[in-house]
């Protein structure tokens, strides 16, 4: 009798060690991912439903391409136009659900805007047509204006995300002719220095890697290439704006591993990349540390780096509504002045 109960007592305590792993293991598996201020995810465009799995892994930003279609509605992907497959009901409204709902932030821990780059594609460049499908994405954006980034009568006013449109869409001469909008335009290297560009309306710089680089990340990378974009990326960072790259060579991911480490050490603000999985664990490992550009005198104008471009390959900050930042300009920056950190985060919530 004894013996049987001892069995009886054993295996009851089995059956509840194996639940309190069990259940260890659920709070593990829900437990919130940290908030990648570097990463952002390039989706495929056969992808049904694209936020759910950038948001999941805590990148802090989305690519998505965009065709206007029917109803004033824009539709993601290529190919034929699919029912329900809008920009509105996939993108926006999910997304800025959830930071209505957590009190103007996607997450906790957010220190900076999420980056919602919206290209536009397709095969009619037709000009009548495109600026047609960015008013359609004007008048969507404005109907969550408290959340977005936003530059009134040039004085920015950061937001839980920061929207950036880029493809096809020529916006740049539109948004400079309005007096309050919630979009900027994506910029190049090119962009750096430039008047008709400033960082109000070009806050980040974004190339694929291809367009200046020929290193696959197989084997060390040169000298050469390595001094012109650290050269790039700092001159970038002195004038005011952030930097991503995008369109990294395929291959083993050992390889892609060592391309986004050299864009780390670099500098770069935002790494791009299909890769969902595999960046987000790299950016978790091996976070990107900012780095404040010195600061310059009162008047005197910031020193800035001008490499000799030579691409390889030619042809190819937030706050809710009640908060403002300390120091707005993680991912874009005033007119009147120069951030002397271009990257700083956002204020907590009050």
């Amino acid at each position: 009798m004894a013996n049987d109960v001892a069995t009886l007592l054993g295996g009851l305590a089995g059956v509840a060690g194996v639940t309190g792993a069990a259940t260890l293991g659920v709070a593990v598996a829900r437990r919130p991912r940290p908030y990648l201020s570097s990463g952002h995810a390039l989706v495929d465009s056969r992808l049904g439903d694209p936020l759910p799995g950038v948001l999941r892994r805590g990148l802090a930003g989305l690519t998505v391409p965009v065709r206007p279609g029917p109803h004033g509605e824009l539709f993601l992907g290529a190919g034929v136009l699919q029912p329900g497959r809008t920009l509105r009901r996939l993108v926006l409204s999910p997304l800025f659900a959830r930071a209505e709902a957590r009190g103007g932030r996607l997450c906790r821990d957010q220190r900076v805007p999420f980056r919602l780059v919206v290209e536009f594609t397709g095969a009619n460049r037709d000009a009548g047509l495109l600026l047609r499908a960015y008013r359609m994405l004007d008048q969507q954006l404005r109907d969550h204006a408290p959340l977005l980034s936003r530059c009134i009568d040039g004085h920015l006013e950061p937001g839980a995300v920061t929207v950036a449109v880029t493809g096809i869409v020529d916006a740049r001469e539109l948004l400079t002719t309005q007096s309050r909008r919630y979009a900027f335009a994506d910029g190049t290297f090119d962009d750096v220095g430039a008047a008709s560009a400033p960082p109000a309306l070009v806050p980040m710089i974004s190339e694929p890697w291809s367009n200046r680089f020929g290193w696959d990340g197989r084997e060390p990378i040169s000298a050469e290439e390595r001094h012109l974009l650290h050269a790039l990326v700092r001159a970038a960072h002195e004038d005011g704006r952030t930097v991503r790259i995008s369109g990294l060579p395929a291959g083993p991911r050992r390889a892609r591993h060592a391309i986004w480490t050299e864009l780390g050490h670099a500098g770069v603000d935002v790494i791009a990349d299909a890769d969902q999985a595999g960046l987000a664990r790299h950016l978790r490992r091996h976070p990107i540390r900012r780095r404040v550009p010195p600061r310059t005198a009162p008047g005197a104008p910031a020193r800035r780096a001008s490499p000799t471009v030579r691409p390889v390959n030619p042809h190819a900050g937030i706050a809710p509504v009640a908060a403002r930042l300390t120091n707005p300009h993680a991912g874009i920056a005033p007119v009147a002045a120069r951030p002397t950190n271009p990257h700083a985060g956002i204020a907590p919530v009050a």
